[in-house]
């Protein structure tokens, strides 16, 4: 298969259908606008499975996503969409950039979540930008905003709800999502421990890859038991 695309933490492969794609994802670890480099053994794996877990947990609530069929622990089929050019932030909790930027503590619990947009560019570090930014931007449309909003927020219920069932606290995490051939908004990209902040619900253990943008250590071991208490295994 030829590869159309690497990104940080997977490669893309064309298949055989023009509407399908192969999703590779891989060890490779980065943060602060790729300026720290590293390896998270078996993150690939983490995040594959535990994200093909989720989507098929969100369609199943009515949340149309990428996902078509996990290959193997480290590849999937999804569909091939133009991923819109928005990073959308759920927060339920202050912490990380949130936390920095308003000069609050960590772990405030917020009565109703807030819905972030950053524009997806490297040059620029991401910025924050809002909905009307997106609109001078031409980066999506009114309705497609609206759609990508209520189904984040959606998406925020949904999953809070499952990872509590699993002694966990979402408190932040990034979707991203692209439109098929007939401009139907659809969730793409992935949910795992590089996209979402998980914390044990009772210690408050940092259970995601904050481990290892603080050098907290112990990173693999997080993956690893956010992929046992998302599967129920002991």
């Amino acid at each position: 298969m030829n590869q159309i695309y690497e990104g940080k933490a997977k490669k893309v492969f064309e298949t055989d259908d023009p509407g399908l794609v192969l999703v590779s994802y891989k060890d490779d670890a980065t943060a602060f606008d790729g300026t720290k480099k590293g390896v998270i053994r078996g993150k690939g794996s983490v995040n594959n499975r535990m994200s093909n877990f989720l989507m098929k947990l969100l369609e199943d609530q009515g949340v149309t996503t990428h996902f078509v069929e996990e290959v193997n622990d480290t590849d999937t089929i999804v569909k091939k969409v133009e991923i819109v050019p928005l990073e959308v932030i759920v927060r339920n909790v202050s912490a990380g950039s949130f936390a920095k930027n308003y000069g609050v503590k960590e772990g405030i619990v917020f009565e109703r979540p807030t819905f972030e947009y950053s524009y997806k560019n490297d040059d620029l570090h991401d910025p924050l930008i809002n909905a009307s930014h997106a609109l001078a931007l031409g980066l999506a449309s009114e309705e497609e905003l609206e759609t990508i909003e209520s189904t984040a927020l959606k998406i925020n219920d949904i999953l809070k709800d499952f990872f509590k069932s699993c002694g966990v606290d979402l408190i932040d995490f990034k979707l991203e999502f692209g439109r098929l051939p007939d401009g139907t908004i659809i969730l793409a990209d992935e949910i795992s421990p590089d996209t979402c902040r998980f914390w044990d619900s009772k210690t408050g253990e940092k259970l995601d890859k904050d481990r290892f943008r603080r050098d907290m250590g112990d990173v693999e071991e997080a993956y690893q038991e956010m992929m046992r208490r998302v599967f129920g295994e002991d």
